[in-house]
């Protein structure tokens, strides 16, 4: 019997493991909807949260974010980012076709009559506009236990590596952004931090070659954690640093509310 346990409990750790490591890939929509139907949209992203409930019970997706924008390059250009995780990458490419959104919707709310789901979601694609669609694929993330839930605070930080320096920019990321990035963690200064690599669109004419995510809990952490100074950063860390920033050109951020989550 303990030998059984002990084995339940390895096979445990081992999954936990092997799920933590997983590639993940990711869809980002960003979401600009005229200013006189924001709140009809508002209804309905709060209907899509139940109808991505039903992809991720299915195992089409690992999850879905719907955040609403504070900040951007353009204040007119986008009010929210809808961001779909998966596991594979030809999951992302294909998406969750129509009618399969459909069927789910149909789960979600069987009172609704098919005419009813198809005249929801005409309504729903009139009233938005996606002037950009991001394919990423996840290259490292911090080590954490950040839980998203609606309310977190987050920056999205376009990239586009110098021509050139991509891998050196990569390399600056993983080996000198990633640490102190973790170390803001450990200080509790931040919730999580990923960086990610533009797999669509791509070449010279791209607006970003990579993205990435930081996380906090709430307006309180990231305020402190944008005062935070290392003073115990060296004069070699210093110049890393430095060349890090040199090796990419920051496109844009955008800051935003967490507003609904399905995990």
């Amino acid at each position: 019997m303990k030998k059984l346990l002990f084995f339940l409990v390895c096979g445990l750790l081992w999954f936990s493991s092997l799920r933590a490591q997983q590639t993940q890939y990711m869809v980002f929509e960003f979401i600009k909807v005229e200013n006189d139907q924001i709140f009809d949209y508002i209804e309905f992203k709060d209907f899509m949260e139940k109808v991505y409930r039903q992809a991720l019970n299915d195992d089409q997706i690992n999850g879905w974010d719907f955040w609403a924008l504070q900040s951007g390059g353009d204040q007119s250009d986008f009010q929210y980012i809808m961001i779909t995780y998966f596991d594979d990458p030809v999951k992302m490419m294909n998406g969750l076709e129509e009618k399969r959104m459909i069927e789910y919707t149909k789960i979600a709310y069987p009172h609704l009559s098919e005419p009813q789901v198809l005249k929801l979601f005409e309504n729903a694609l009139s009233m938005r506009d996606m002037p950009m669609r991001l394919y990423m694929r996840e290259i490292v993330s911090t080590d954490d236990s950040f839980q998203m839930k609606p309310g977190v605070l987050a920056s999205f930080d376009l990239m586009k590596a110098v021509e050139g320096k991509f891998n050196q920019y990569e390399q600056a990321e993983m080996e000198v952004f990633k640490p102190i990035h973790q170390n803001k963690i450990e200080k509790g200064l931040m919730g999580h931090w990923s960086f990610l690599r533009t797999a669509l669109p791509q070449g010279s004419q791209a607006k970003s070659t990579h993205l990435t995510m930081n996380m906090y809990k709430d307006y309180m952490q990231f305020f402190n954690a944008q005062a935070y100074e290392d003073l115990e950063q060296t004069a070699e860390e210093r110049k890393a640093v430095n060349e890090g920033l040199n090796s990419r050109d920051q496109k844009w951020v955008y800051l935003a509310t967490l507003e609904n989550v399905v995990r």
